[in-house]
């Protein structure tokens, strides 16, 4: 998979996406990332790419052009069969939700749009076909969170990120909804809290239907609409 992010804060999401596991699988080429400043786009010489909102109000929106010459410049340079899936980080998307992370993770090719202070140009979001994706009904400085969200939870699902399928067939909201078991480790007590002996006893078929069971009640006990 390759993911394209164009974004006012690049060195942002490199830090993040160049440590731990998405680190680790960038340089084993397990998947591809790339980030773009949008201000390498613009014609201002002072780099600026927003402007007063039309009709007042406060703050500033994030003009069309360099949105979309950078998309247009980068897809063109690196045009390869399928064109990319645009996607725009935005409190007024779809929620994004482990099914729908299941199915972009099955696109070979993401570009994403973070936007910022009071969002983008509207008409740059119907020249392009862009899905809006929201990671829940609130709303944070800019798309960059957001799609770091995104790419990490795309990211590990791609061959070759993580040891295997178990590493994240287990997790929470995989199967229908359900949230995962309770984790332990060593050492064996904790301040007088102890594991369940059934994780200590080395019967796996008992230890499998422990997690099943503890599945149902941590989701009935935390998430009960996921029932």
């Amino acid at each position: 998979m390759r993911v394209d992010v164009a974004t006012l804060f690049p060195d942002v999401c490199e830090a993040y996406l160049s440590a731990s596991i998405i680190g680790r699988a960038r340089k084993a080429g397990a998947i591809q990332v790339a980030c773009h400043n949008i201000r390498d786009y613009t014609d201002d010489k002072h780099r600026r790419v927003d402007d007063k909102p039309y009709g007042g109000g406060t703050g500033m929106v994030m003009q069309a052009e360099p949105i979309y010459r950078c998309i247009n410049e980068v897809t063109l340079r690196e045009f390869k069969g399928k064109p990319p899936k645009l996607i725009y980080m935005s409190p007024q998307g779809k929620t994004l939700t482990q099914g729908l992370v299941k199915t972009l993770a099955k696109e070979p090719w993401l570009f994403m749009l973070c936007g910022h202070y009071e969002g983008v140009d509207n008409r740059v979001l119907e020249e392009l076909p862009f899905t809006e994706i929201s990671v829940g009904d609130y709303v944070v400085t800019g798309g960059e969170l957001p799609a770091l969200m995104l790419i990490d939870a795309v990211a590990r699902l791609q061959e070759g990120v993580l040891p295997n399928a178990e590493a994240y067939s287990r997790d929470s909201h995989w199967q229908s909804g359900v949230l995962e078991h309770p984790l332990y480790t060593r050492p064996e007590a904790w301040r007088n809290r102890g594991v369940p002996t059934v994780l200590l006893s080395g019967h796996h078929e008992n230890i499998e239907k422990w997690r099943e069971s503890e599945s149902l009640n941590t989701t009935y006990s935390k998430r009960p609409d996921l029932m």
